[in-house]
């Protein structure tokens, strides 16, 4: 994991797309689309019904890494409000396992509104920690720090020729757009004005590997 700073606070970001919070012992998340396959297999569109696994192992070992005791997730962390019924026993039996060993939050995204939550945790629709905001969509007005993620923020560079894409954390002096963590999520490029316009002036892409984190300035 590799360190940075943001807001006066210490943050470390993984690989996978989490940032952990050491201060708080705070893992954060956004995304996690869990139940996406199940969605689209009820419109007749069939996938691999395992992204529901995929994406809670992952973020099983990223809880083990860190050590986190505390876990918020910044909304659409089930692709529908019924998501969490369609949970297949396994997933449903691992992520019963996190919730009920950590202090949990779900933040509501645009995904899952209302959701009747039986799978543990506390649902809120936004959440206040040393002064900096934890919520799904950027407000663009608010001038006190924020997470937030909605938007998948990807980088996508040609590199020797090949076209190379790179889920990213967006950032600005009072904003960070997560990416989303779900194995089974699409990227807005992360030069789109959308996101752009939510985190505001000298933003940059953020882009975590094994020993580094990787700069690139996003020009509006």
């Amino acid at each position: 994991m590799v360190p940075f700073s943001f807001a006066g606070e210490t943050f470390f970001a993984t690989t996978g797309g989490a940032l952990f919070w050491p201060a708080q012992q705070a893992l954060l998340v956004a995304d996690l689309h869990l139940e996406k396959a199940s969605w689209f297999a009820r419109f007749g569109q069939f996938l691999p019904p395992y992204d529901s696994h995929a994406t809670l192992v992952a973020l099983n070992a990223a809880v083990e890494e860190t050590g986190a005791t505390r876990l918020y997730c910044l909304g659409d962390s089930f692709h529908d409000r019924f998501g969490c019924d369609r949970l297949p026993q396994s997933a449903r039996e691992l992520l019963q396992s996190l919730t009920s060993r950590l202090d949990w939050t779900w933040i509501v995204g645009n995904h899952d509104p209302g959701f009747a939550d039986h799978c543990g945790g506390s649902l809120a629709d936004e959440v206040e920690i040393a002064g900096i905001v934890l919520r799904h969509e950027a407000v663009r007005d608010d001038p006190r720090p924020e997470m937030s993620g909605h938007y998948h923020p990807k980088l996508r560079l040609q590199v020797k020729g090949r076209r190379v894409s790179r889920r990213c954390f967006v950032v600005s002096a009072s904003k960070i757009i997560f990416p989303a963590f779900g194995s089974l999520t699409g990227g807005l490029d992360a030069h789109h004005p959308e996101i752009l316009g939510s985190v505001g002036a000298n933003a940059a892409a953020l882009v975590p590997v094994s020993d580094r984190l990787l700069r690139f300035p996003l020009a509006a």
